[in-house]
C-alpha cells in the first residue's frame, strides 16, 4: 500500500519528459538551443523586444495534434530587423505573431519553408505574422518575402506591407517532386500597398514558374485582401496546374489576376474594385481548361492586357514560357459594372496568332451607368461561343448572337457588390475578404494621416534656400520671397517638399546640380526663374538629378510656371536626369519656359540592359515652350521584350518647340526619342526647326497618337515596330499642318 501511494505522489510531482514544455528565449543562442531540443508539443516563446540580425532556423518534427510552436511572447512586440531571415523545415511546425520590419534578408528568401534543397517543410504554418518594409536598398535586388516548398503548408492571417524592390511577395515553388501536388493554403492575408516597380518581378503571388508550369500544384488562395498592389501587370501570376483562387478582394490594384501558364485553374467569387483608378485590371485568361465563374468587377479602367476581362491570343505550338492558346475554357456568371474594356483575342501579333478555341462565355452581365461598354476584338472569335450574356445599353457586341440588351435592375448588397435580381451575372455570398477580417488586428493596415504641411518662409540670400530645405520635414512648403537665391551647395531632397516663389523670385547655383532627389524624396517647384549661368563648368550637369545610387522608393517631380535657362556651361547639361535603378511615378512640366539647354530636358535613358526596366510611369508636358534645346526634350528608353509592366506613358499638349534636338552631341539625332513607351500622345503643339520625332513601339499593346499639331518645317516622324500584326494600327498621324495658321484648331501654348 505504501509503495502504491509513493508511486502516485511521484507521478504527480515529477514532470514526465514526454510532456510539452514552454521555453522563453531572450537571445539567438537560447533560441537555437531551444529549437535543437524541441519535441512535439513544445512552445518556444521569443521575448519581447528588437531582434537584430537574426537568422533563424526553425527545424523539428511535431505531430498533427502536437505541433512545435515558435511565437512572440506578445504578438507584435517581437520586432525582427537588420539582416535577418527565417527558415522553417520539418513537419507540423507553427510560427505566430512575429514582425519583420526595416531590414532585409541576407539571402534571396526572407521566410522559406525549407532548410535546404533536401530538407523541406510539410504541414507547417505561418500565422499572424507581419512583414513591413523589409527591403534591400538596392531596387533591383531580387528578394521574395515568403517562399513555400514541400506540401500541405499554410499561410494565414498574415500582413505584407510596402514591398519596394524586385521579388514576388509570396511564391509557391514546384522545383522537385516533393513540392508537386502540394495543396498549400494561402488564406485571410492582407497584401498592402505595393508601389509600381517599373520592371518584372513585382507580383504579389506567383504559383510556379514557366519551366514547371505543366505540373499540378493544387494550391488554394482564398479570402485574401489585395490593397493597391501595383507592382506590375500581374498581381497574381498563376504558373502551374489545378490551382484555385476564390473569394479574394482586389482593391484599386493596377494589374490583373492572370492565368499566365498552367491549366485547369478555378477562379471563383472574387471581387475586383477599381473605383476608376487608372490601369486597374481584372482577370486575364491564357491556357487551357480555365474556369472563371461568379466574379464581380466594378470600376476597372485597364485596357489591353489589363482589361476587366482579357482573353488572350496564343502562340501556335507555344513553348512553356510564351502563350498557350485558350482552349476548353469557361467564363460564366460574372458581373462587370462600369468597367472600361473587355478584351478578346488580346495580344494578337505575328507570334500570338492563334485565336481562342472551344471556349464558352455565358450568363455574364455587362452593366454601365455611364458610357457603353467597350469590347476590344483583336482576332477571329469563331472559337468562342457566346450564350445568354446581357448588356444594359446599346453596345457593339463581339458576336451577333449570345448577347441581348436588357434594362437590368441592380441592387447593392451589404457586402458592397451589386446584384441583378434576374438570374444573370455574379451572386456573391457572404461578406468576403475585407481589411478587417484579413491580416492581423494588432498592427495598422493604413499609413498615419499626413500632417498639415507647414510653410517655411525664406528671404533671398546665399544658401538661405539650402538652409530652409535642411530644416524641413515631409510635406512642408518652402515659400520664397522675391529676390535672388544663390546656391553654393547642392540641395538634397530627402522627403516630399514644395518650393514656391513670389513674383520676381530668381535662383542661381554654382554646383553640378541644383537639386538631388534622394531615396524617399519628391520635389514640386512653382513660380521661380532658374538660371544656370554660374553652374560648375563640368559635363553631364543637371538641374534636378536622382541619387546615383539605387532608390527603392518611387519619387515625383512637378515643375509649374517656371522659367529655366542657361544650362549650357558645358555639354549635356540636362534639366531632369534619372539614374539607373530609380523610378518616377510622375514627371510633370506645366506652364513653363525652358531655353538654352545643352542636354536633354527629361533624360530617362539609363536602363539599357534590355530586360524591361524603365525610369518613369507618367510624363506630362502641358502648356510649355522649349527653345534652343540641343538634346531631346524627352529621351526615354525601355528595352527588351518583357510584358509585365505598362512601360510608361507620355502626353504632350499645347506646347511649343523651337530649334530642338539639333545639337552636335545629340547622338540620338532626335527632338523626342521614345523607345518602348506604351502610350504616347502629342497634340495641339507647334514644332519649328526641330529634329525628328522618334518612336520605337515594342512590347505589349503600344499606341502612339500624333494629332492636331502644326509644323513650320516638313514633319519628320520615325516610327518603328517589330513583331506586330497590322503595325499601322498602332499609331496615328492626323490633322498635322505643315504651316502655322490652322484656323480650325488652336495649337501652341494657351
Amino acid at each position: 500500500m505504501r509503495c502504491l501511494l509513493l508511486l502516485i505522489i511521484l507521478s504527480v510531482c515529477i514532470k514526465p519528459a514526454t510532456l510539452a514544455a514552454e521555453v522563453l528565449v531572450k537571445n539567438m543562442a537560447e533560441l537555437h538551443l531551444a529549437v535543437k531540443n524541441a519535441k512535439a508539443g513544445d512552445v518556444i516563446v521569443m521575448a519581447n523586444g528588437t531582434w537584430s540580425n537574426a537568422e533563424i532556423l526553425f527545424e523539428g518534427i511535431g505531430t498533427s495534434t502536437k505541433p512545435i510552436t515558435l511565437k512572440a511572447k506578445q504578438k507584435g512586440e517581437v520586432i525582427i530587423t537588420g539582416k535577418s531571415n527565417l527558415r522553417i523545415a520539418g513537419q507540423y511546425l507553427m510560427v505566430e505573431g512575429l514582425v519583420f520590419k526595416n531590414g532585409y534578408s541576407p539571402t534571396t528568401d526572407l521566410i522559406a519553408f525549407r532548410k535546404d534543397a533536401n530538407t523541406l517543410a510539410n504541414h507547417c504554418r505561418l500565422s499572424e505574422c507581419v512583414i513591413d518594409n523589409f527591403n534591400s536598398t538596392e531596387r533591383n535586388n531580387v528578394e521574395a518575402w515568403v517562399v513555400l516548398f514541400g506540401k500541405n503548408n499554410r499561410v494565414n492571417h498574415c500582413q505584407f506591407i510596402d514591398k519596394r524592390n524586385q521579388g514576388v511577395t509570396l511564391i509557391v515553388r514546384l522545383d522537385t517532386k516533393e513540392s508537386v501536388e502540394n495543396k498549400h493554403q494561402i488564406d485571410h492575408n492582407y497584401f498592402g500597398f505595393r508601389q509600381n516597380l517599373g520592371s518584372n518581378g513585382g507580383e504579389s503571388i506567383r504559383i510556379g514558374v514557366s519551366q514547371n508550369s505543366m505540373m499540378n500544384s493544387q494550391s488554394v488562395v482564398e479570402f485574401n485582401y489585395f490593397d493597391r498592389c501595383n507592382g506590375e501587370q500581374e498581381i497574381i501570376s498563376n504558373k502551374s496546374n489545378q490551382n484555385t483562387y476564390r473569394f479574394n478582394t482586389f482593391y484599386e490594384c493596377q494589374g490583373t489576376l492572370t492565368m499566365r501558364h498552367g491549366n485547369e485553374t478555378w477562379v471563383e467569387g472574387n471581387v475586383l474594385i477599381g473605383n476608376g483608378v487608372a490601369h486597374t485590371g481584372g482577370i486575364r485568361v491564357i491556357n487551357e481548361k480555365q474556369t472563371v465563374i461568379n466574379n464581380y468587377c466594378e470600376g476597372l479602367t485597364g485596357e489591353r492586357f489589363r482589361g476587366a476581362l482579357t482573353v488572350m491570343n496564343g502562340v501556335p505550338n507555344s513553348p512553356l514560357n510564351r502563350y498557350v492558346s485558350v482552349k476548353e475554357s469557361k467564363v460564366l456568371n460574372n458581373t462587370f459594372v462600369d468597367c472600361t474594356t473587355i478584351e478578346l483575342g488580346a495580344g494578337n501579333d505575328n507570334e500570338r496568332s492563334q485565336a481562342p478555341q472551344t471556349t464558352l462565355v455565358k450568363d455574364n452581365l455587362f452593366y454601365q451607368t455611364k458610357q457603353a461598354q467597350k469590347f476590344g476584338v483583336y482576332a477571329d472569335l469563331s472559337g468562342i461561343t457566346f450564350e445568354n450574356n446581357v448588356v444594359n445599353k446599346a453596345t457593339k457586341f463581339p458576336s451577333t448572337s449570345g448577347f441581348s440588351v436588357q434594362e437590368i435592375n441592380l441592387w447593392a448588397k451589404n457586402n458592397g457588390v451589386k446584384e441583378a435580381k434576374e438570374n444573370i451575372g455574379a451572386k456573391i455570398k457572404g461578406i468576403g475578404a475585407t481589411k478587417e477580417n484579413t491580416g492581423v488586428k494588432w498592427y495598422p493596415k493604413t499609413t498615419p494621416p499626413k500632417q498639415k504641411p507647414k510653410t517655411i518662409r525664406v528671404v533671398a540670400g546665399l544658401n538661405t534656400l539650402f538652409d530652409a530645405v535642411e530644416k524641413s520635414v515631409s510635406g512642408d512648403i518652402v515659400q520664397l520671397s522675391a529676390g535672388t537665391y544663390s546656391l553654393s551647395k547642392t540641395i538634397s531632397i530627402l522627403h516630399p517638399i514644395s518650393i514656391k516663389g513670389e513674383k520676381g523670385t530668381h535662383i542661381t547655383f554654382e554646383t553640378t546640380q541644383l537639386f538631388q532627389i534622394e531615396n524617399g524624396g519628391s520635389l514640386r517647384i512653382e513660380n521661380v526663374a532658374i538660371d544656370g549661368k554660374y553652374a560648375d563648368d563640368s559635363p553631364l550637369n543637371a538641374l534636378i538629378s536622382t541619387s546615383k545610387y539605387s532608390m527603392n522608393k518611387n519619387y515625383s517631380v512637378f515643375i509649374d510656371n517656371c522659367t529655366i535657362t542657361n544650362l549650357k556651361v558645358n555639354h549635356s547639361f540636362n534639366v531632369i536626369k534619372a539614374s539607373a535603378s530609380t523610378f518616377a511615378d510622375t514627371i510633370c512640366l506645366k506652364n513653363s519656359h525652358i531655353s538654352a539647354v545643352s542636354g536633354a530636358v527629361v533624360a530617362l535613358d539609363k536602363e539599357t540592359d534590355n530586360i524591361g526596366i524603365y525610369n518613369a510611369e507618367v510624363i506630362l508636358i502641358e502648356n510649355c515652350s522649349f527653345k534652343d534645346i540641343e538634346g531631346a526634350v524627352v529621351s526615354s528608353y525601355r528595352g527588351g521584350t518583357d510584358e509585365s509592366t505598362i512601360a510608361g506613358s507620355l502626353l504632350i499638349d499645347h506646347s511649343e518647340f523651337s530649334n530642338v534636338g539639333l545639337g552636335k552631341r545629340n547622338i540620338l539625332n532626335a527632338a523626342l526619342s521614345l523607345v518602348g513607351m506604351q502610350t504616347t500622345e502629342i497634340k495641339n503643339s507647334i514644332f519649328d526647326a526641330c529634329n525628328a520625332l522618334k518612336m520605337t513601339l515594342t512590347v505589349g499593346e503600344p499606341k502612339a497618337r500624333v494629332h492636331h499639331n502644326a509644323f513650320k518645317q516638313k514633319p519628320s516622324f520615325i516610327i518603328k515596330g517589330e513583331g506586330f500584326k497590322e503595325f499601322d494600327n498602332r499609331y496615328e498621324l492626323s490633322d498635322t499642318k505643315e504651316m502655322l495658321g490652322d484656323d480650325n484648331h488652336k495649337v501652341g501654348r494657351k
